[in-house]
């Protein structure tokens, strides 16, 4: 190998020796500057800082998971304020574990908490239902007409008589199975919620109204005041037991899991520590690399809270990223400064060095991982669109404290004289193939035929395998009960107790039909809705249907001395009128005042994917069949209604998201590579690990939804950095007349070992994500890890590989100066541009 030649970098080792006024621009204004510089990022950090603690809120929102343009949800929010109950809503059970509803002491519980909800912020009281609530009424026929009122009897006071009236209204009204439990043990409490707080005109503050669920209701009436049995997880031993589930539910449980999730930030704060310590032995400058990049993650967070943007249990895990990709970053402008502190440069020289060389690498890889990020702007949910803008911000930030801060503070502190003269002998073991040596002539050796051969097999069947694994791969939900939270959380718990209990769950959807006013009362449009119940209910997944038909037919035939023949729908214009008078009492939620909207509600088993689907299809087909002018039947609304909507959109932004963001990567791989061919052999291995990612995702039984779906292309964008970091030096190397093992030889020796602490570094920092309380964190940590992984070593493996066939040495023959010798870019961590390349003459 030619002896390294540094004409413009020498070793200086006196500052009076070195000129000030060499190096770009930037570097001068940054270097000669130092003071001030320092001075600008102290007080950046301290101002966002504050503004982060002071104006960074967590505040979830229903609306922000929805994709608001898909047609379905337009449907639903055009015509909400005629749907109310169908949207955002919580149910509370109230269970007696020593006897039944039917107890006085439980009714007077049950009505304490029915207050209490009933008077909550941000509750919709004029449709919530209860065994208390004056609108869930009991209605029957008798020889003198119909006779009816509210279940609960309104002189009721716990006496036998009371207890047995109650018994019979129950049974009157037909709510067991959807009020009260089918053994009787329990009732719910249905807590429909307003899209914003009256009284302050703000969205509902989830985490408020889960802590009150939990204070004022569980810590009192299941846990005797005892939070912190409530705390431990376990339900109480009480002989009342309440049970909450509801997007509101949701959410305020995952802000609390989020609580522990810092503990896990921490975790990996330490361990990146742990390991940039082991990589320098340096402890100054593995605290400075933390610190810095630390500082990026109060940047971000205060640049966030300063745009007026919030932060919800989706973009939380954004801080964690930016931390790990800020470390490695900084690992390598520190590991730069080492060896050339080694060498037996001045620390500022030092400094200034490693900026000219890696800066413009840095940059460059920053934007790779920012491709990945951006394309995220493409899915039409707001919740993910703030994600990739928090994510943006953060890799838009890492340019001042990880490519800018960390060199001029090195130019300080500088790095400790052991650490450096110990990289340097490492790099001279390995020259000498000791050490990191024997794994460079390991890896060279795929650079010939037989093990290209055999690596490029290999990949191809582990890429078949993954695809026909892949293919099984599902849009949303795969499992009941919510799939964010553990499978043994207290609201999935929650949730299965209330599916065993209730014939209908509390997965609606809703077919909405929009008439003229009056126009639902006409006698077609009610057959048509009858029709499409009917079909709804052929679907094994559909528990069953609701609509303003069931309350005409049962009117209907109590008008006529509960006649069977009359449960019917006639023809009769003034009965339909009469009984929708009469349904407007009992069940107004089935139609809007001025009769324009009526909607078909059908309860179903679980919200599955493959249930919505299949849901989906029948009532699509049959709107496109039935809609006229005078007629329209829209979907959906109802729970499952917007998940269904929200599964149309993931579906299409999977495959739409993965071909823009390899459609960017390929367009910045062919600008920095100029060469279509090194393009290629840096997306395959990319390629290849996006599949296998899949696969994996369908043997974990994780299926593609909101939380799921930016982990591909986050793995993508930041995994093209390997790939960058490698084929750079290569083919410097093989534009300079190497053959392709000593190009790809030197590229790893320069950047091998890097590459191996960034992958490294990122795959610690969300690894322990793996045990977090929230599932789908613990999802994301362990696709997130494999990506990391894995795409590190694709490209120690496949890229040599494939350079073997797409970048043989004979393609660099011609374009090879045949009177030099190629000199090698320092031995820093990042590949150097070719024009900063001296070659030895």
């Amino acid at each position: 190998m030619a002896n390294i030649k540094q004409d413009t970098m020498p070793v200086i080792r006196d500052l009076r020796d070195f000129d000030p006024r060499s190096g770009n621009l930037l570097e001068r204004m940054i270097f000669n500057y130092r003071p001030l510089f320092m001075l600008f990022m102290v007080l950046a950090t301290l101002v966002l800082g504050y503004v982060a603690v002071t104006r960074l809120e967590l505040r979830p929102s229903f609306e922000k998971m929805i994709p608001q343009s898909q047609p379905y949800i337009q449907n639903y929010l055009d015509n909400r304020k005629s749907l109310r109950g169908l949207g955002n809503s919580v149910r509370v059970v109230v269970e007696n574990t020593q006897g039944d509803i039917f107890d006085p002491e439980y009714l007077d519980v049950l009505k304490k908490i029915n207050d209490e909800l009933f008077l909550a912020q941000g509750v919709d009281r004029a449709w919530m239902k209860s065994l208390w609530s004056p609108g869930v009424r009991w209605t029957e026929v008798t020889e003198e007409g119909f006779q009816g009122g509210a279940v609960m009897p309104d002189d009721y006071q716990g006496k036998p008589a009371d207890i047995e009236q109650l018994r019979q209204n129950i049974n009157r009204a037909g709510i067991v199975g959807s009020l009260v439990a089918s053994d009787f043990k329990s009732s719910m409490l249905v807590v429909p919620l307003l899209d914003h707080d009256l009284a302050t005109g703000r969205g509902i503050d989830y985490r408020q109204f889960s802590q009150m669920l939990e204070q004022q209701l569980r810590d009192t009436y299941e846990y005797g005041g005892d939070s912190k049995a409530r705390a431990s997880g376990k339900e109480g031993e009480g002989k009342y037991k309440v049970r909450v589930i509801g997007f509101a539910k949701l959410m305020g449980d995952l802000i609390d899991g989020l609580i522990q999730v810092m503990m896990f930030f921490a975790l990996a704060v330490v361990t990146s520590l742990v390991i940039i310590f082991l990589y320098t032995r340096c402890v100054r400058s593995t605290l400075l690399v933390v610190f810095c990049s630390l500082a990026a993650v109060v940047w971000q967070l205060g640049i966030v809270g300063w745009l007026g943007y919030a932060i919800d249990p989706y973009s939380i895990l954004v801080p964690f990223l930016i931390f790990a990709i800020g470390v490695s970053h900084a690992a390598q402008k520190m590991n730069g400064i080492m060896q050339d502190i080694g060498r037996g440069t001045h620390k500022l020289v030092a400094a200034r060095y490693t900026f000219r060389r890696l800066f413009v690498a840095g940059v460059t890889a920053l934007l790779a991982d920012a491709v990945g990020f951006a394309v995220l702007m493409l899915i039409d949910i707001p919740v993910i669109k703030d994600l990739a803008i928090t994510a943006s911000i953060g890799v838009a930030v890492l340019i001042f404290t990880s490519l800018l801060l960390i060199p001029v503070s090195l130019s300080y502190v500088g790095v400790g004289r052991k650490a450096s003269e110990r990289a340097l002998r490492i790099d001279q073991r390995a020259a000498e193939h000791r050490g990191f040596g024997k794994l460079w002539d390991a890896l060279d050796r795929f650079t010939t035929r037989k093990w290209a051969t055999g690596a490029v097999l290999v990949a191809t069947l582990l890429g078949l395998g993954g695809f026909w694994v892949s293919l099984q791969l599902k849009i949303g939900d795969l499992d009941s009960g919510a799939p964010e939270l553990r499978a043994d959380s207290r609201y999935n718990r929650d949730n299965a107790y209330i599916t065993s209990h209730y014939a209908l769950s509390s997965d609606l959807f809703a077919v909405m039909i929009k008439t003229p006013p009056e126009g639902c009362l006409s006698y077609k449009t009610l057959i048509l809705a009858d029709r499409l119940a009917w079909q709804l209910q052929q679907y094994p997944g559909v528990q069953t249907t609701v609509s303003l038909v069931n309350a005409v037919r049962q009117i209907t035939a109590g008008s006529f001395e509960g006649n069977p023949k009359m449960s019917s729908l006639q023809r009769n214009q003034d009965m339909l009128n009469y009984a929708a008078q009469q349904a407007s009492v009992n069940a107004p939620e089935l139609f809007n005042t001025d009769c324009s909207m009526m909607p078909v509600i059908a309860y179903l088993k679980d919200h599955k994917a493959q249930t919505l689907d299949d849901v989906v299809a029948i009532a699509d087909r049959f709107a496109r069949e039935n809609s006229s002018p005078d007629r329209q039947f829209l979907l959906a609304a109802g729970s499952a209604g917007i998940e269904a909507a929200t599964n149309i959109v993931v579906r299409e932004a999977n495959r739409t998201m993965l071909l823009f963001v390899y459609l960017a990567v390929t367009l910045f791989c062919l600008i920095t590579f100029r060469s279509w061919r090194a393009t290629l052999v840096a997306l395959l291995p990319l390629v290849l690990t996006s599949v296998l990612c899949e696969a994996l995702m369908v043997a974990m039984g994780i299926g593609v939804k909101v939380a799921t779906l930016p982990v591909i292309a986050l793995g993508v964008g930041i995994g093209v950095d390997y790939a960058l970091y490698l084929l750079s030096v290569q083919l410097h190397y093989q534009r300079q007349g190497r053959t392709l093992g000593e190009a790809y030889q030197n590229a790893v020796a320069f950047t091998g070992r890097v590459v191996g602490l960034v992958g490294i570094t990122l795959a610690a920092g969300v690894v322990a994500w793996a045990w977090s309380p929230i599932k789908f964190q613990a999802d994301m940590g362990i696709l997130l890890t494999f990506m990391f992984l894995w795409n590190m070593l694709g490209a120690l493996l496949l890229i040599p590989a494939l350079s073997h066939f797409l970048l043989p040495d004979k393609r660099f023959v011609a374009a090879a100066p045949a009177h030099c010798e190629a000199a090698p870019p320092p031995r820093d961590s990042a590949p150097v541009p070719r024009a900063q390349a001296r070659v030895q003459a």
